[in-house]
């Protein structure tokens, strides 16, 4: 049983690209599966670098985690839109990252839901060192508010993928964050 319709790349994918680019690129996972445990150790095997997995497809998080880390990654924590905030906050001192979906998970090409961006700003605020991520219609429309509400990496597919000049996009979207962040450490 998938959580999402559809897995877009399975670890074989993930062993080839490693092949072929070598250690440099971080591969984060995010796995929108049911039973994410499953995934872990042929993940790790075939080269990710992080287990993102959705904190609503698991009954035992601190267990995976734990998996997760034994198997030589990092930990990624995804909530979907209809999750709150404080659902992933127990867990938010033993994760690298956090992942906040600004889309409902599953495809492409969704509007991106504005109202997400409180629970980008409570993480932010409550943990500050914590990577936050948002995905789901992010894109040079929409990448501004997502920096200053305290995310510091970005899921972009669609606004990328189907611009003239992807290169462009993704420097856009990287020195928004930057700057975002950099006002943040000198707001401190």
């Amino acid at each position: 049983m998938h959580f999402v319709p559809n897995i877009t790349f399975g670890h074989p994918v993930v062993e080839s690209l490693r092949k072929q680019l070598g250690q440099d690129p971080f591969f984060d996972m995010h796995m929108m599966v049911s039973r994410p445990e499953q995934w872990v150790k042929p993940m790790a095997v075939a080269g990710a670098n992080q287990y993102t997995f959705h904190l609503e497809a698991t009954d035992n998080p601190g267990a995976l985690i734990k998996d997760i880390r034994e198997n030589g990654m990092k930990v990624g924590l995804a909530i979907k839109p209809g999750t709150t905030v404080e659902y992933l906050a127990p867990w938010a001192n033993q994760i690298d990252m956090a992942l906040v979906m600004t889309v409902e998970p599953g495809f492409g090409g969704q509007k991106f839901m504005e109202d997400m961006m409180p629970k980008v700003h409570w993480l932010r605020t409550q943990f500050p060192t914590l990577d936050i991520e948002v995905d789901g219609g992010v894109g040079p429309d929409t990448v501004q508010k997502c920096a200053e509400a305290g995310a510091n990496m970005i899921v972009s597919g669609s606004a990328i993928m189907r611009s003239d000049d992807p290169r462009s996009v993704i420097n856009l979207l990287r020195n928004v964050c930057s700057e975002a962040a950099q006002k943040r450490s000198l707001d401190r």
